[in-house]
């Protein structure tokens, strides 16, 4: 039978990974890769993090499994964090997931299971996995103009254009912070017009947020989510902690189905723990103890948020040190943006030509549409990206 398998597209990332690797110049820079890297390009496990697995090692005495949804602690803690009372706990239904992508494709197959013809409405560009999920799952994709490339900014008009062609039984999928792969996000205002057209049309968000923390800070990165849950009758949350937590191989994700009362709650839940059990059973649960450890602790929770904070204003001085530079050099302020863009990515707005050159002429590594992982820098290969960039011409 496996002779009518066919291939499938390589990962565009692993390729770039295995090319930064293969390259011999001391000059190369790796900024594809989507993970946070540290001023010397480690990627640490956080101080909280050890702390929190070492109370669980000396405490913990069984390996016996959680229950289908996982550990109900993990499940408040994180809608405590995200959602902060926004709702009343009873209307949300949780289930633990393998990492923020396995509570996206759960979601996903949630909404195939209510309604096999929903539309799900996803932005131009999107993080690549949201489209080859929902291909995979033969749902309709319905794209919504997002990035300008001329202004490296939001299309708001041409997003709320798009939007209020949606119906009832359609689902929007919205980035809650740091959009994934542009950087650019929506101001408060527009948010609110976006939760306008949520109300007109019917349609059901759906929120994806992987970066809280990352942003602006832990309230201001989660202020959106709480707006849209608040506001409309049902809501689908998605919430990894790889990134916040740095816990990435640990696989740490939370799914929350917002019901407008408890009665759905009940049904919701059953729904989750069902799907959880079709795909995996039993989610994984040591990363899932480790954030429930932290944020169940003041001490280790005072911690992570302060770490959390040297992280994201790291990231925040990378963004206004390359924005300076490439001032510097360009004499013009076109880029900007680049220190108005929040969260680990930047889309440059060039072509995957251009791109390829920085590769070949300057071994600069980044995604082919343009996409930079801001992490990827430091203080030594910020001038020689700036350099690369007007080198080609950007």
């Amino acid at each position: 039978m496996f002779e009518t398998l066919k291939a499938q597209p390589a990962d565009k990332i692993l390729a770039l990974m295995q090319m930064y690797k293969d390259d011999p110049r001391e000059t190369k820079v790796d900024l594809g890769v989507g993970v946070y890297k540290d001023a010397t390009g480690l990627t640490p496990v956080m101080r909280a993090v050890k702390a929190a697995e070492h109370k669980i090692w000396e405490a913990q005495d069984s390996k016996v499994y959680t229950g289908l949804a996982g550990d109900p602690a993990f499940a408040d803690a994180m809608i405590d964090l995200v959602l902060d009372g926004a709702v009343p706990r009873a209307t949300v239904a949780a289930a633990a997931t393998p990492g923020g992508t396995g509570a996206v494709r759960q979601a996903f197959e949630l909404i195939q299971m209510a309604k096999p013809d929903a539309r799900v409405f996803v932005s131009d560009p999107t993080w690549p996995n949201h489209l080859s999920m929902l291909k995979y799952l033969n749902i309709e994709i319905v794209p919504y103009r997002y990035f300008d490339n001329e202004t490296r900014g939001v299309d708001f008009d041409g997003m709320l254009a798009d939007l209020k062609t949606a119906h009832a039984g359609d689902v929007i999928l919205l980035h809650g912070c740091c959009h994934n792969p542009t950087g650019a996000n929506l101001n408060a205002t527009e948010w609110d017009a976006v939760i306008d057209v949520l109300q007109s049309t019917g349609a059901t968000p759906m929120i994806d947020i992987a970066y809280q923390g990352f942003g602006d800070g832990l309230q201001e990165d989660a202020a959106a989510t709480r707006k849209i849950v608040s506001s409309v009758p049902e809501c689908l949350i998605a919430a990894s902690c790889s990134k916040n937590f740095g816990i990435y191989r640990e696989r740490t994700g939370l799914l929350m189905a917002v019901a407008s009362d408890a009665t759905a709650h009940d049904l919701n839940q059953q729904t989750l723990a069902y799907l959880n059990r079709q795909n995996f059973s039993f989610p994984p649960d040591h990363g899932a103890r480790v954030v429930s450890t932290i944020l169940n602790d003041a001490t280790l929770k005072a911690d992570w948020m302060a770490e959390l904070e040297e992280v994201r204003n790291a990231m925040l001085d990378l963004r206004q040190q390359l924005a300076d530079e490439l001032q510097r050099l360009s004499g013009s302020d076109r880029f900007g943006f680049l220190a108005q863009h929040r969260g680990m990515f930047s889309r440059l707005g060039t072509t995957p030509e251009k791109v390829e050159q920085l590769r070949t002429e300057h071994g600069i590594y980044m995604v082919g549409d343009s996409r930079m992982n801001i992490a990827g820098l430091n203080t030594k290969s910020v001038p020689i990206l700036a350099q690369a960039i007007i080198d080609v011409g950007i």
